[in-house]
């Protein structure tokens, strides 16, 4: 995730396919960390970066400049070896890039108008998708799962969006989410689910990818609100836990899972009269909050989180209403690492604990760095 940036902060920030590394690029260079335990792992000062994209663990980065050196146009695609510190392969585009997503086979690049789909290991193109003018390079891409699946915006004027096969490559379905335009969307890890968030940013919606259906809806607030991330628990499945960040600084928690759900139906008045993916929207015990996660954001102007869910543990014991424990990622706009750990005990009450909390900027400049990363 990109954003604008004064020279004090991060311009983009992103995590790989298993949310066990993050990567933050800066007007001086780019940053990799181990987010199990803040370790640095690499550096390098090429100057501002745009985007910095890892691929799981391996020695292969995809990086994009700010254009402030003539070599880091926003308009050029580097794929940087951290092992030899140098690059493998250029890509040019005639207008900026605005997003990249990588898989073990596949490589995606994002511009306002159209979305580029490559085989990665030859760099050829294997589809050139013309989108409508996506000045934010919103996309979702499911890099963990079989087909690869990428979804894009498919309106200016209403929150609805395309889904692809990249593994293929090939349009599967339409699925029409919100009635204000999109401004966030995530897979579910194995690429079943995939959530949606309008610029409205009232209402969060998850739908199933097969049948293009809705399967739930949450209310995040009754005011609007830019949501900054969306993450899925790493569940293979169903995904436990689906995790919001927004402008009004606070954390947002959903429950998926079905069993909480029905339990919980069972117990209200609008179970028997209203569907189930109404009452999910309605009923606050769907709904955990942390305030003042992230720095509020009046005028919705650079602020931005990026987000994780590194892992549920999931504990039955004698009750089939479990307890969870939730450990939740944030890289901030101004360059803090968040690690929270999130209880909700089996009536549904729920606490929160800061963990973990750095300065990526300068907390580690004297520290030891390594040269490359490891290879999983």
């Amino acid at each position: 995730m990109a954003s604008s940036s004064s020279p004090s902060q991060v311009i983009c920030a992103s995590f790989n396919q298993d949310n066990s590394m993050f990567s933050v690029g800066t007007k001086d260079g780019f940053k990799i960390f181990d987010a199990r335990n803040g370790r640095l792992c690499y550096e390098k000062s090429l100057g501002g970066f745009n985007i910095v994209e890892m691929l799981f663990g391996t020695n292969l980065l995809a990086i994009v400049g700010t254009g402030e050196q003539p070599a880091m146009s926003p308009r050029r695609l580097c794929l940087f070896n951290t092992k030899t510190g140098a690059s493998k392969r250029d890509l040019n585009f005639k207008t900026s890039i605005l997003a990249v997503r990588l898989s073990r086979k596949r490589l995606v690049v994002v511009l306002q108008d159209r979305t580029f789909v490559y085989d990665l290991n030859s760099t050829t193109i294997l589809d050139e998708i013309e989108t409508v003018p996506n000045t934010k390079g919103l996309c979702a891409f499911a890099p963990n799962s079989e087909e690869c699946y990428l979804a894009l915006p498919a309106s200016t004027s209403k929150g609805s969006a395309l889904v692809y096969k990249a593994s293929k490559p090939e349009l599967i379905c339409q699925i029409d989410a919100h009635l204000a335009p999109l401004a966030a969307m995530v897979f579910s890890l194995n690429g079943m689910y995939l959530a949606t968030a309008s610029e409205k940013g009232t209402m969060i919606r998850v739908h199933l990818v097969a049948q293009a259906t809705k399967s739930h809806s949450f209310r995040r607030g009754t005011y609007p609100s830019t949501i900054y991330s969306l993450a899925f628990s790493p569940s293979v499945d169903l995904p436990d836990v689906l995790v919001a960040t927004s402008s009004s600084g606070s954390l947002h928690m959903f429950f998926l899972d079905a069993s909480r759900n029905a339990r919980r139906q069972a117990n209200t008045l609008f179970s028997s009269v209203i569907p189930g993916s109404v009452t999910d929207a309605l009923d606050p015990a769907n709904h955990h909050v942390i305030h003042n996660v992230v720095t509020a954001d009046i005028k919705r102007s650079i602020h931005y989180c990026c987000l994780a869910v590194h892992s549920v543990e999931n504990s039955q014991n004698s009750s089939k209403f479990p307890s969870l424990k939730t450990v939740i990622y944030i890289v901030t706009h101004n360059g803090y690492f968040r690690e929270y750990l999130i209880g909700t005990t089996k009536s549904n009450e729920s606490s929160w604990l800061l963990e973990r909390e750095f300065n990526l900027l300068d907390a580690y400049s004297g520290s030891p760095k390594q040269n490359e990363l490891h290879i999983d």
